[in-house]
């Protein structure tokens, strides 16, 4: 079962590796691709669906345009650079919250894989080991013993399966990898490698919601052990927050490398990319929150690091 084999690979991969104010208002963003790039491009995976019913007023509008996805300078499967052309498209300025996931489940009855299974991978700090905890799920991310989901904190435990769930029933999508990243870029063609400049903290403020010290030794220097509430290290010149940092965050495609790569692997329409980092350690480190880094999950695995925001189509307000 895919679900068992990555929780066990995990330890290998340390999370998945292959790898503080918001602003006010309900106000849409436009923005733009401040590049050009004449070149031939690829397009990008798109949905054929119209998702009539999606309130946009919480997300972030991009009008599409060319950039350089990935990078020459992170890690293996961020190469090589290459041009893609992006389609209009939203995007939600938050990761999907405990709350926003609750009304979802009570209009709907929804049961997620890890109540299913009965069980989700969390990493136990005393034990230094991940583990398929017993009840933990979206609402007791700790098990039946731990404490409760904050409602502002985004929501875990949910695999790619429960993410497509909760965004036909919100009248959106997930976003694809190349949407992500170009979001993540504030829609630029930016040499940047985090989504809110190159320094992860100055003057010891942090702008990311990620791990310090050794995976036996966090120093929690920017407040949170495990997740934070969305927004908490502000905006990034888009006006997305979490877009590095705090929960890896789901995709719509399937994970392959990019055109050009040649490095082994064989594609398993079963596996998803996942965008973004966390809040828990990773071996890749900095490359992992970047905004080119990218790793990828099984479609059923449930995580106490993995959440997702949805994205929509221009054309469905």
């Amino acid at each position: 079962m895919y679900k068992l084999v990555i929780i066990l690979l995990l330890l290998i991969f340390a999370s998945c590796t292959g790898s503080k104010s918001q602003k006010e208002g309900n106000e849409k963003k436009e923005v733009k691709a401040t590049e050009s790039l004449p070149s031939e491009t690829i397009e990008t995976p798109s949905s054929s669906k119209e998702y009539i019913s999606q309130n946009t007023s919480e997300m972030v509008f991009f009008e599409g345009g060319t950039f350089l996805m990935g990078s020459e300078t992170g890690l293996p499967n961020e190469k090589p650079v290459h041009e893609v052309k992006i389609e209009p498209f939203h995007i939600d300025k938050t990761p999907v919250t405990i709350v926003q996931f609750k009304a979802f489940v009570e209009a709907t009855g929804f049961k997620t894989e890890a109540e299913k299974f009965g069980d989700s991978g969390v990493f136990n700090l005393e034990k230094q080991t991940w583990e398929l905890l017993p009840g933990a799920f979206w609402k007791k991310p700790f098990g039946p013993s731990g404490p409760d989901a904050e409602d502002n904190h985004p929501v875990t435990h949910v695999s790619w399966n429960d993410a497509v769930a909760y965004a036909e029933w919100a009248g959106k999508r997930l976003p694809t990898e190349a949407e992500w990243e170009f979001a993540a870029r504030s829609g630029k063609n930016s040499g940047e490698k985090f989504s809110w400049g190159n320094e992860i903290s100055v003057n010891g403020q942090y702008f990311a919601n990620t791990w310090q010290g050794e995976i036996n030794a966090s120093e929690t220097k920017d407040g949170y052990l495990f997740t934070s509430p969305v927004g908490a290290f502000g905006e990034n010149e888009a006006g997305l927050t979490d877009m590095g940092g705090n929960v890896w965050q789901w995709c719509a495609d399937t994970y392959k490398p990019y055109p050009g790569n040649n490095e082994p692997y064989r594609i398993d329409p079963n596996v998803k990319v996942i965008r973004g980092g966390s809040f828990f350690f990773d071996q890749s480190g900095e490359d992992s929150f970047s905004v080119s880094g990218r790793s990828m999950n099984s479609h059923e695995t449930s995580l106490f690091n993995t959440g997702f925001r949805c994205a929509g189509n221009p054309d469905s307000e």
